[in-house]
């Protein structure tokens, strides 16, 4: 989603400024073109060549006398995609609001129209002085995008609100500003993990699913503009910006389910629900010296069956196939019994595919169509091509509507 963009990051004088440097690693492995500019106080907090090794020009100091132009700021304004300031300090949101173009980063501030982000650091007295709550609702006003700041430790052991937005929100909120956009708007209801269906206290019946491709999926969905809910049975930290239903077995995943998929537009339904469970589970532990138990199964809601066949009109639904063998065949057949617009088949007994691995390799089969193969890739590349062809479907069903 970022690969390509010509990010400038901004870098002000805040004991905050060492995160820059996480932020600056995540935007380049995510394909940006990052340009740092450091003020003048952030090299008290942060050296330049740590910033200019990851980032991917040499970090930039000065208004004057810089070797390859005469006039720096209107070259760096220009060329921007995204001007970003991690962290911003109450002095430079004061000079930006007032249009002071005291140093080079306010002047690329002043001479760029491409999207402006802040993200504010500052200790709590600070962030909610009156002068700077008004020059954030002046900036925010203009457009300029505002990553709030976190509660939390701050310098000197204090606590409050204040504290920088972590990185990982960081390149979110860019991921945001930067991304298509095709999603904004669209609520999208995502299932992701394997169920666990207890024997006893302490056994389940479980698959190896880690809930890593529905949590991608959550990601570039947040980040095309969708307003997500993920129904989950993993502990992963979820994207910023995902609302999390925690759930465990496959009856709560059928509860969670319907209580929110009426109003979804949307329905990803990857996750590895357990087609049995046990008829009869304890609330205790079975003790060895009891014997083997006899654990009698009995299969488990079809939850994507029902989700098909109580689908409202102009919602699309999305069902996974795992196999091992007859891929195209068993997702063709699962595809039509189930109702479903779109199926995600992998063959989880291939090499670096499937379940626990951080790459996969999927075939898209829709009503009517051939299949479409992506080749292996990571999981938020494969996320990226499944919601491509969630928003084509979208959009040919708006098109028909209209007809």
């Amino acid at each position: 989603m970022l690969a390509g963009k010509r990010i400038v990051l901004g870098v002000t004088g805040g004991i905050a400024a060492y995160k820059a440097v996480e932020v600056s690693r995540r935007l380049v492995d995510a394909g940006a073109h990052v340009v740092p500019v450091m003020t003048k106080g952030a090299e008290r907090f942060l050296g330049t060549t740590t910033l200019s090794a990851l980032a991917s020009e040499p970090v930039k100091t000065r208004l004057w006398d810089d070797p390859e132009t005469p006039i720096p700021h209107t070259r760096l304004g220009q060329s921007a995609d995204l001007v970003l300031v991690a962290p911003a300090t109450a002095r430079l949101i004061g000079a930006y609001r007032a249009g002071l173009s005291t140093d080079l980063l306010t002047n690329v501030l002043l001479a760029t129209r491409a999207p402006v982000m802040l993200c504010p650091a500052m200790h709590t007295e600070m962030w909610e002085h009156p002068a700077v709550v008004d020059n954030i609702a002046t900036l925010r006003s203009w457009g300029v995008h505002i990553v709030d700041p976190e509660r939390g430790r701050l310098a000197g052991g204090d606590t409050g609100a204040g504290r920088l937005a972590s990185p990982e929100t960081i390149v979110a909120a860019v991921e945001r500003v930067l991304g298509p956009g095709d999603l904004a708007g669209v609520k999208v209801l995502i299932s992701a993990g394997g169920t666990r269906e207890p024997i006893d206290a302490v056994r389940v019946i479980a698959n190896r699913s880690s809930g890593k491709q529905g949590y991608a999926i959550a990601a570039e969905a947040v980040a095309r503009g969708a307003d997500v809910t993920l129904i989950s049975t993993v502990d992963r930290v979820a994207p910023p910006g995902v609302r999390v239903v925690p759930v465990e077995t496959a009856a709560q995943m059928e509860a969670a389910m319907r209580d929110h998929a009426p109003t979804a537009d949307v329905v990803i339904m990857s996750a590895a629900v357990a087609d049995f469970r046990p008829v009869v589970s304890t609330e205790r532990k079975i003790k060895k010296h009891e014997g083997v138990p006899e654990v009698v199964l009995e299969p488990t809601p079809d939850i994507l069956a029902g989700l098909g066949e109580r689908k409202p009109v102009g919602q699309i639904l999305v069902g996974f196939a795992a196999e091992t063998d007859d891929l195209a065949a068993n997702a063709q057949r699962k595809l039509a019994a189930k109702h479903l617009d779109l199926i995600v088949a992998n063959d989880v007994g291939a090499a670096a595919t499937g379940f626990q691995h951080d790459t996969n390799a999927v075939t898209l089969f829709a009503q009517g169509e051939p299949g479409h193969e992506v080749p292996l890739a990571d999981k938020r590349t494969i996320a990226a091509a499944v919601l491509d062809r969630v928003v084509a479907l979208r959009d040919g069903g708006e098109r028909d509507a209209a007809r």
